[in-house]
């Protein structure tokens, strides 16, 4: 089959909280103030069997999306408390409608902000970023006095006017490309208790993979979960560090398939450009031997007898993952460029991120509410035993102080 199917996005828009099918969406509300659905013990309920928008039978869906998928439906329930408060002749479905915009706002900003500084942790780029989102006025500047500037260099994107570039939006197939990721997932895990770091369990990523992985979100407390992941540093996005278990990956249908050369076909058969006319084309430089790709001669031995010793062959995930990287980046700077092309057009081309991003579409309350919180203020309202392990932590997606450390 195609390598480039694909049912279900896993981008900003919060699709796994409240779903991407009309069935799942009415499973998941409860119909009262507008809030989401959730178990006596705070986790999630699933829907029986294969439901249309399931998202444990989606292939990828693993631990770490339904663990987000927790944290966004508590801080839902929560937002929509808030607006309650301030609009209590609001029914269920403006609680609702409102609360789902204020999250997948928040989720953007956080995506803007704090993770990908986080990756991409180089002084400037850290800058570049958060000017995305506050511009270059920054956010002392935005929460004081809001935007000063119909510049988006000045006052962020945010408010600024929707721009489409000429061509409507959609995720290109470049970044698609340049946004495999998947050595960031290490195969062994170790889950440890929050009160004094002992080791509850060993897991593998094929157990946290698919249902499963709501078997173990089912036996381990969620904050177990989250510090156990808060402490965990990922992987290195290079060549030999694909997970072992995404080479064999049994999809929810039953199908094996090897994800590190289905990338690699899917980008073949989408007509992305081999590595060096790729980099041509962001008019970079391109390598003229494979002692330029990679520092490690066995490694460029290795890549040269694959490829018959043809530099223009390498694939660009192969070249992606073999060039050095730059201080602080999580992945290379040949999909940097890429990445924060598309992270700003993301926003660029919403207008729910740009003209309609108003106290009349999200509410004065709700704009707050997206300025105020954050990564941390999140895990903290909702697990606050948190605190000690995370004291400190300027940003939620550096690594956290262990118990006892």
């Amino acid at each position: 089959p195609p390598t480039f199917v694909n049912t279900c996005s896993h981008w900003w828009d919060a699709s796994q909280v409240y779903g991407q099918a009309a069935d799942y969406q009415k499973f998941v509300r409860t119909g009262k103030d507008g809030k989401l659905r959730l178990d006596p013990d705070g986790s999630l309920p699933l829907p029986p069997g294969k439901t249309d928008g399931n998202p444990t039978e989606e292939p990828g869906f693993w631990i770490g999306l339904a663990m987000l998928q927790t944290v966004f439906t508590h801080e839902h329930n929560s937002v929509c408390d808030m607006l309650r408060a301030n609009y209590p002749s609001w029914d269920d479905e403006q609680l609702f409608q409102r609360g789902r915009l204020i999250i997948a706002a928040l989720i953007a900003k956080i995506h803007t902000v704090e993770w990908t500084p986080a990756v991409i942790s180089h002084p400037t780029t850290v800058t570049a970023l958060r000017a995305n989102w506050f511009g270059l006025a920054g956010e002392k500047t935005r929460r004081a006095f809001g935007r000063i500037s119909s510049s988006e260099l000045i006052s962020g994107i945010p408010g600024a006017k929707t721009e489409q570039y000429g061509v409507p939006y959609a995720l290109t197939e470049e970044f698609t490309a340049v946004y495999r990721m998947h050595p960031l997932v290490p195969d062994d895990w170790s889950i440890r208790g929050l009160a004094d770091d002992r080791t509850l369990g060993d897991y593998t990523l094929r157990d946290f993979s698919g249902p499963g992985g709501m078997s173990v979100l089912g036996k381990v407390p969620m904050q177990d979960l989250l510090y156990s992941f808060g402490t965990i540093h990922p992987g290195l996005v290079s060549l030999h560090n694909f997970p072992r278990f995404l080479q064999e990956f049994v999809r929810p249908d039953g199908k094996l398939m090897d994800l590190a050369a289905t990338d690699i076909m899917r980008h073949r058969e989408m007509g992305i450009p081999r590595y060096c006319e790729f980099r041509r084309q962001l008019h970079l430089d391109a390598p003229r031997t494979f002692e330029d790709l990679t520092e490690d001669p066995a490694t460029a031995q290795t890549i040269s007898q694959l490829y018959d010793g043809d530099i223009e062959r390498v694939d660009l995930m192969v070249g992606l993952f073999a060039e050095k990287k730059p201080a602080g980046f999580a992945f290379s700077d040949t999909a940097f460029r890429i990445f924060i092309l598309m992270a700003s057009r993301r926003l660029n081309s919403d207008r729910f991120f740009t003209e309609d991003f108003t106290p009349s579409v999200y509410t004065r309350q709700g704009l707050d509410w997206i300025a105020d919180n954050t990564m941390a203020t999140i895990l903290l309202r909702h697990w606050p035993e948190l605190r000690t392990s995370m004291r400190g932590v300027d940003n939620a997606f550096v690594p956290w102080t262990r118990t006892g450390h």
